[in-house]
């Protein structure tokens, strides 16, 4: 009876094609992670003027993250707060401030100026 011993050329064959499908896998994955770290949120701009918000009720799409810049264009700083969105923010006078929201589910999500919680007053509407 005869004894039949593996290949290595068969072995070295498998292993390369391995190995060559774990590299074009991982070079897809990094190709599609570039391109979602490529893809900004939508920008919903929100200004402060006067201790007011501007405007005093926001609408964006549901489970969409999006980038909330926020403009102060009072000469004393404030504090953007919401208890709902988990966030805080404190804004310069006459400066700017971005503040990342979401995915959120449907609903609506107070907002107020920590600094002047009687005026500055707000409200997202997540539709």
């Amino acid at each position: 009876m005869a004894t039949t011993t593996p290949s290595p050329r068969g072995a070295n064959r498998s292993l390369a094609r391995t190995c060559r499908r774990g590299a074009i896998l991982l070079l897809l994955s990094a190709s599609a992670a570039m391109h979602a770290e490529t893809i900004a949120p939508p920008t919903v701009e929100l200004r402060l003027q006067n201790h007011l918000f501007e405007p005093s009720e926001i609408h964006i799409p549901a489970h969409t993250k999006v980038r909330l810049l926020i403009h102060n264009l009072d000469s004393t700083l404030e504090e953007f707060e919401s208890w709902d969105l988990n966030r805080k923010k404190i804004i310069f006078g006459n400066h700017s401030a971005t503040v990342f929201i979401g995915p959120l589910a449907p609903g609506t999500y107070r907002f107020f100026g920590e600094f002047n919680p009687k005026t500055a007053l707000g409200r997202l509407v997540v539709q």
